[in-house]
């Protein structure tokens, strides 16, 4: 038997036909029953999937990456009891990412709280691990982060990510100097000069003073930045920034016009923004001679990416590469026959550096077909094909209003749709699997 010959060579594409279908790929294959009673595709068989990777992103403010892994193993379960799981906490840069990261490690993280400040300036406590080499493992939004705001507060015209800079700050005070953070998430359009503020870079005017309380609406004032009082122990640190776009600084695809509507701010507020970031692009380029409109990921977190990558010498790169390779993941899924992946919502953004694209470009080279599930699928057929997926499912029903919303958000629903799903994507790839009537 050459099963493994078949799994290098052959791309699966699904498509299921009950209630809760996926998007197939470029050529539709049979039903279930179709299967069984014509033998077409006898090589997808239980042979096929001896060991799947389980690699899902969280699936925002319903499961943690590790939850969703449960729930997809005890579907996998139903029909492959022998089958062996591996299971490996994603993120893209955004939420989850210094969970995802500590995972990695052979030795436990420590957990810190950190005080600072919220979008807003108002006192909160902020999370990051430190592992036991010192690194730091942030995620901005813990202190910069869009949740920590109401919809009515939503305003990058007025956020800061000072809080940002405060807990890297807390961070220097405990000896760290190397850090990795997620920016993913965040309420801000800042450029990234309150983080910058927080750790000693001043801001002056045309007039030489120094700008205070910086934030979206005070990029346009911005003439010169001075680093003479920034600590030695900030300008010796190594930053890693893992980021879940490609967006740049400024421009029709920058920061402003792709995120800043999401994060409250109206075409007014935009055109304001957009000013300011192209404004502050332009003190860069005095400063350092870097372009941030033509550098990948610079737009990140409302500019903070392009601050960090400028001014402190950061290294940006996809968080999903990051965490990846820090799992070793060529080693653990070389030989898998199957990876399933997902995350709340699947639609063109998909395809642009976040956790799916990221394990699709990995799984291709190996040989290895990928199957995706979502909350929500916004792919048609053609850009389910092109994303490299070999099925989209979505886990239930479109929610219609803000009501079925709630409810499919719900962990104990989510986790049972997650089930469901996995078990029935793997009937359909394998007749052999099917329990019952066809």
């Amino acid at each position: 038997m050459q099963s493994q010959t078949i799994k290098r060579s052959v791309r699966i594409t699904v498509s299921t036909q009950d209630s809760q279908s996926c998007n197939r790929g470029s050529i539709p294959l049979p039903t279930t029953k179709a299967w069984q009673n014509a033998g077409l595709f006898s090589y997808i068989c239980v042979r096929m999937f001896r060991k799947i990777i389980i690699a899902s992103d969280s699936f925002k403010g319903s499961l943690s990456s590790h939850q969703v892994a449960v729930a997809a193993e005890e579907g996998i379960r139903t029909v492959l009891p022998d089958c062996e799981v591996i299971s490996i906490d994603i993120a893209d840069g955004g939420e989850g990412t210094a969970r995802a990261i500590a995972e990695t490690s052979p030795h436990t993280a420590q957990c810190i709280n950190a005080s600072v400040h919220d979008p807003l300036g108002r006192p909160i406590i902020a999370i990051y691990q430190m592992m036991p080499d010192g690194t730091a493992v942030m995620e901005m939004a813990e202190a910069s982060g869009l949740t920590l705001l109401s919809p009515e507060e939503r305003n990058p015209m007025q956020t800061s990510t000072f809080g940002t800079g405060e807990m890297i700050l807390d961070a220097l005070n405990r000896g760290c100097r190397n850090f990795i953070i997620g920016i993913g998430g965040s309420s801000t359009n800042d450029g990234g000069t309150g983080t910058l503020e927080a750790l000693g870079f001043r801001f002056l005017d045309t007039a030489g003073n120094e700008i205070k309380g910086l934030c979206g609406s005070t990029l346009g004032q911005i003439d010169d930045i001075d680093i003479s009082g920034v600590p030695e122990s900030v300008l010796e640190s190594s930053f890693t920034i893992a980021c879940d776009v490609e967006t740049p600084f400024c421009g029709k695809e920058g920061a402003t016009y792709i995120f800043a509507p999401q994060k409250g701010a109206d075409s007014k507020a935009m055109e304001t923004l957009e000013a300011g970031m192209q404004s502050l692009n332009e003190v860069i380029i005095k400063k350092t001679g870097i372009d941030l409109s033509k550098t990948k990921g610079a737009g990140a977190a409302g500019g903070l990416g392009g601050a960090f990558k400028a001014l402190l010498n950061a290294r940006l790169t996809k968080g999903i590469d990051l965490i990846l390779d820090m799992a070793g993941f060529e080693d653990t899924a070389g030989d898998a026959d199957l990876i399933i992946t997902g995350e709340g919502r699947i639609d063109h953004q998909t395809c642009k550096g976040k956790t799916i694209s990221g394990i699709v470009s990995r799984a291709r080279k190996l040989g290895i077909p990928v199957i995706a599930i979502a909350g929500i699928v916004d792919l048609n057929e053609k850009e389910t094909t092109e994303s490299g997926l070999a099925g989209a499912f979505p886990i239930g029903p479109r929610p219609e209003n803000e009501s079925d919303l709630e409810y499919a958000m719900r962990p104990e629903v989510a986790s049972s749709r997650i089930k469901s799903t996995v078990a029935k994507a793997l009937v359909s790839l394998s007749p052999s699997l099917f329990r019952g009537n066809p």
